[in-house]
């Protein structure tokens, strides 16, 4: 089943690109990223791990769950009671809301090494939150970065320094993002390292260490860190005085309660976390060490929506639940699950399959030439049975072994046709519209 050029679903997209620049407010949830006028841009309900599009078709989502800002699925019964209990008795109010305080307590319970918290809604607008905390504590210019850490000037500077072509985002987020609108006076200050790669940090801060403001980077992506590189990173912050931010924005929660830091026994100067924490309700947590932290009094941070209560209350809920029920293990049984019977499927057809990340956070992509058609075609016999699927498979509470099992049914008869298109070379031909976009582009 293809999406019918007249649907609702289609034409609301359609109609979207002429209204809002780029289609969506979110790269990754462009329809272009996974089936350009096939996949099903808009939804009308979700609840666990289904989805119900504009034209009420359903779908099981084994795909990116809120780009992964639902760790519990869609719609918990047990954050949504708390949340709508909120919004009854008014979420915004000249006053503040008692749940921000009672949250900050919780994280802290959770992080024994911290000893102040502050709030966002976005993790984007909390990295630069935390970047500016430890600008404003070192009194220094320069960052050193690893990894994605969203939209904002300070990071996408990184393409402001004229190395490797101007790309240097290339390798840590997407290629070919152009650093239009950030100021050029900002070349320079934004300097990458490759994960897992001590050397690169230890040059920068050889370079830079005076000047170096933070170091920004996941504890963990897709792979494990190598002996002693966390403890390494420590270790250069504390010779150069630079604040170490762990950014726990994807990763955190999904591999141990309260994020993947305490799993490696290495600590942070400041943590930041959003997405998984308050299961699809905006809400991000900067929190720190007091002596860095107490920096946020030097420099202006304030925002209006930063106090509504809808956040800190759905960050309790979902903290709550995670404390009673075991989701890592879960969401790492079902990641497991799945990669496990992907990768037979893909033996048994003849079909090079390349798996990467965590279980929990499973990318796939495919050893051909022709890779983005294949995702392309994989995910398009996957909507016509009733199953979202892309380039990515992000475990939820809500998976169970059912749903892989429905998957790698669905799998196992579309890797006959991946494997033959692969050898034919025809994959393009076969997906009935464009083939997924690879990374950023503007949209006509």
């Amino acid at each position: 089943m293809t999406a019918e050029t007249g649907s609702k679903t289609q034409a609301l997209y359609r109609l979207a690109k002429s209204l809002i620049p780029g289609g969506t407010q979110l790269l990754s949830k462009r329809p272009e990223m996974f089936a350009p006028d096939q996949w099903p841009g808009y939804f009308r309900e979700a609840r666990g791990c289904e989805v119900v599009d504009l034209d009420g078709r359903r779908y099981v989502d084994m795909s990116i769950m809120g780009i992964g800002a639902c760790l519990l699925g869609y719609n918990d019964p047990d954050v949504t009671e708390a949340v709508v209990a909120r919004v009854r008795a008014g979420s915004m109010a000249t006053l503040n809301s008692p749940e921000e305080v009672e949250l900050a307590q919780l994280l802290l319970q959770l992080h024994p090494w911290a000893e102040n918290v502050r709030y966002a809604r976005t993790g984007g607008e909390a990295m630069a939150v935390a970047v500016r905390i430890a600008r404003a504590r070192t009194r220094r210019d320069l960052v050193a970065f690893c990894g994605y850490h969203g939209w904002h000037d300070w990071y996408l500077a990184a393409n402001r320094t004229g190395r490797s072509g101007g790309d240097c985002l290339k390798a840590h987020l997407l290629p070919g993002l152009d650093p239009g609108g950030v100021p050029s006076q900002l070349a320079g200050t934004a300097l990458p390292f490759a994960y897992n790669h001590l050397d690169e940090l230890a040059a920068i801060v050889q370079e830079h260490g005076p000047r170096l403001a933070a170091v920004v980077m996941e504890p963990t992506r897709s792979v494990d860190p190598q002996p002693d590189f966390l403890e390494g990173v420590r270790e250069l912050c504390d010779r150069s005085g630079a604040s170490l931010i762990f950014d726990e924005i994807t990763v955190g929660w999904r591999l141990v309660l309260g994020g993947a830091h305490l799993r490696y026994g290495v600590t942070p100067d400041v943590a930041v976390f959003a997405k998984a924490i308050g299961n699809g309700h905006p809400m991000a947590a900067i929190l720190g060490r007091a002596d860095v932290m107490q920096a946020a009094q030097e420099s202006f941070i304030s925002s209006t929506y930063w106090t509504e209560g809808v956040g800190p209350t759905a960050a309790l809920a979902t903290i709550r639940k995670m404390q009673r029920v075991d989701v890592p293990a879960h969401v790492a049984a079902i990641g497991l699950r799945f990669r496990r019977g992907l990768e037979s499927i893909a033996a048994r057809h003849g079909v090079g399959l390349k798996l990467a990340g965590h279980p929990p956070l499973t990318t796939l992509a495919f050893d051909s030439p022709e890779s983005l058609a294949l995702q392309t075609l994989l995910t398009v016999r996957m909507l016509g049975r009733g199953i979202l699927a892309g380039g990515a498979f992000y475990a939820s509470l809500a998976h169970t072994e059912e749903h892989v099992d429905r998957y790698l049914a669905a799998a196992d008869e579309i890797f006959a046709e991946l494997s033959e298109a692969a050898r034919r070379g025809d994959a393009a031909a076969r997906i009935g519209g464009p083939v997924r976009h690879s990374g950023f582009a503007r949209l006509a």
